[in-house]
């Protein structure tokens, strides 16, 4: 199967510098490949990064934490990565964990043991750690569910948070108390008194927050000697990477675009930007190096938490996905919503990223639908409205303009070209191509990576 990539734009064609100066290089160099969610998570993106990471030469990370859950199916072995970059299964590929990403250390090592007992090995010798990334530490994760029952208590309603400690760390890293991979590898000494102060401010704000302060940080210098030998400077790293020698660079986005602490459905919302800017400010690369940004969403729409979510289906059709989809997160264990596609939050996430090619997956859920809807557009008040609202009450009151499709009532998951799919599937298909106004690259119909169809 052939793949698509940002090809390596022009030389440097500036005139020489003056004689005993030395003008600092201008070309463009390499241009990286986003892969990001279009819709609230869980749409496949770790298929279609790993699809594109059998011919990577890096894969990168760069927001978010172990809040995501990726799954990849490679030769009947599924995977689980929440921490890792999905590309970590190319054992010729070098995984990077960005300075945008937040690292809880217990659970990137039991994340990278897990997964070496699956046959993931040798994973330690090509993974790459920012030293400039942020620590989520086990009491982050604490007041995590803190927070969670404080919400539920006062406002009689939480945010649905993963309780990994991802708000809070980025919490700490805004109000510029956070601990980072650098810190950590540095003197200890001071990194203990910093972490202690930590501490203690949290519990000042917490009374039921208790943490053995001492048992943490020996666990936490036991991780620092493991975690060494993989921390880089990742800035320069990656500026090598994009001026070096012509390499295949694939950034890999967490969570989604409705998901994103800016765009999203705040605030039911991560703590980070999970739209093409996080790639530039979470590794540190120019928007100049930013190349093909494919965006990922599932033929049907699916949500975690609470929140608004106008095509969700609170009926037999909502069962029915939940059940064909095997719709359970991957981080959380629980049940994700289920309703019709909504092509109103793909087109806005189209405005946010700028795709250039979209991949559709999971069409095969649909196979013994009657019939299939399509969400177009919002109405308010009787009025179909241009944009997609930032208030959450506004778009709890909104009603979806629908278009309806027959059902094709066949088994699509042994397709593998275009034509192997049936008439009314394709009608469906070049409907959402047409109404985004972006092409669609792949169309998933199963787990695994052979049954990624590619268009083009």
């Amino acid at each position: 199967m052939s793949l698509s990539w940002s090809s390596k734009d022009h030389k440097n064609t500036s005139q020489p510098a003056a004689t005993g100066q030395k003008r600092p290089r201008n070309d463009v160099g390499n241009k990286a490949t986003v892969v990001l969610g279009a819709q609230w998570g869980d749409e496949g993106k770790g298929k279609v990064v790993d699809l594109l990471a059998t011919e990577a030469d890096v894969v990168c990370r760069c927001q978010g934490g172990n809040n995501a859950g990726h799954t990849v199916v490679v030769e009947g072995k599924e995977y689980d990565f929440h921490l890792l970059p999905s590309g970590i299964i190319n054992t010729k590929s070098i995984s990077l964990i960005g300075n945008g990403v937040v690292i809880h250390l217990p659970g990137l090592f039991e994340e990278g043991d897990k997964n070496e007992k699956k046959g993931l090995k040798g994973w330690e010798k090509r993974l790459i750690v920012s030293d400039r990334a942020h620590l989520v530490f086990d009491f982050h994760q604490v007041v995590d569910g803190l927070q969670e029952t404080e919400r539920q208590a006062q406002e009689g309603k939480n945010i649905g948070t993963t309780k990994k400690g991802i708000g809070p760390a980025y919490s700490s890293k805004a109000s510029r108390t956070g601990l980072r991979v650098c810190d950590l590898l540095g003197d200890f000494k001071d990194f203990s008194t910093r972490f202690k102060n930590l501490v203690q401010q949290h519990q000042s704000m917490y009374s039921a927050l208790t943490v053995d302060t001492e048992d943490q940080l020996k666990k936490l210098k036991e991780y620092a000697e493991r975690l060494r030998p993989m921390v880089r400077d990742g800035v320069y790293y990656m500026y090598e990477a994009l001026h070096g020698p012509a390499k295949k660079i694939l950034i890999e986005g967490a969570n989604a675009a409705l998901l994103d602490i800016d765009f999203g459905t705040y605030p039911f919302v991560t703590s980070s930007n999970c739209t093409v800017g996080g790639a530039c400010t979470g590794l540190g690369i120019p928007p100049l190096n930013i190349g093909d940004v494919f965006g990922v969403a599932k033929a049907y729409t699916t949500r975690v938490g609470i929140g608004a979510f106008p095509t969700e289906q609170l009926n037999a059709i909502g069962e029915l996905l939940q059940t064909r989809g095997h719709e359970i997160g991957v981080t959380t264990g629980r049940k994700r919503r289920c309703g019709w596609l909504d092509l109103v939050i793909v087109r806005y996430a189209h405005m946010i990223n700028g795709f250039t090619a979209i991949a559709l997956t999971k069409l095969d859920i649909l196979d013994v639908l009657d019939e299939i809807k399509v969400g177009v557009a919002y109405k308010l008040n009787g009025k179909r409205i241009p944009n997609f609202p930032a208030n959450m009450d506004v778009l709890h009151k909104v009603e979806v303009e629908y278009e309806t499709f027959p059902g094709w009532k066949t088994d699509t998951s042994a397709a593998r070209k275009w034509n192997d799919l049936p008439a009314k599937a394709q009608n469906y298909i070049r409907f959402i191509e047409n109404h985004i106004g972006v092409p669609i690259k792949w169309v998933g119909v199963g787990k695994s990576r052979e049954c990624m169809i590619q268009m083009f």
